[in-house]
């Protein structure tokens, strides 16, 4: 008796095991391991916390169609991708609009910049409209159907704006060559 409740226990262990992991924690913030942004399904290519010295600010989670560790390749797909971010502070938009306007200018050469520029704006007035962020909401910042749109707990504010360039720019603020945040690039990546 006591031998088959040992091997009903080990097979239910073992099938544990097998289960597909449902989400990831980082800073007690579940991110889901994929999301549906405009029918596609995506997958996490890698999540972690950003820091402003001794503050957490938000936990910044990439979506995409594939997985990779190099950031050539996340740039350069194509098709749906969401950038979630979770506020783990209560902060200005204001803040977040400057870091992002920044970070943006970075990682843009001059001929970019100026191509940019309208859409940029158009993206941080956006950004601007959450006046104060509140510590659990959830910013999303959306690829689909050519264009780049910015939600709050699943409502969108503004506008969707076109162009794909514009997205993979702001992608490069966060896994590109001069990223915010260096420790958060290698968690994004996954690695």
């Amino acid at each position: 008796m006591l031998a088959a409740a040992v091997v009903a226990v080990a097979v239910i262990v073992a099938l544990a095991g097998l289960a597909p992991v449902g989400a990831a924690e980082v800073e007690g913030v579940e991110v889901a391991d994929s999301v549906r942004v405009d029918g596609a399904r995506l997958v996490l290519n890698g999540a972690g916390t950003r820091t402003v010295y001794i503050v957490k600010a938000y936990v910044a989670a990439l979506y995409v169609p594939s997985r990779s560790p190099q950031p050539e390749v996340l740039l350069s797909q194509k098709g749906p991708r969401r950038l979630s971010l979770t506020m783990l502070a209560d902060l200005s938009a204001e803040w977040m609009a400057q870091r992002f306007g920044t970070a943006l200018r970075e990682n843009c050469r001059e001929h970019e910049l100026a191509k940019l520029a309208p859409r940029i704006e158009r993206l941080l007035d956006t950004m601007l409209t959450l006046g104060q962020t509140r510590k659990g909401e959830r910013i999303d910042i959306d690829f689909a159907a050519g264009a780049t749109s910015v939600s709050v707990d699943g409502h969108l504010l503004g506008p969707a704006i076109p162009g794909e360039d514009l997205y993979t720019a702001l992608l490069r603020v966060f896994v590109g060559e001069r990223p915010i945040d260096a420790e958060l690039k290698q968690a994004m990546l996954g690695r």
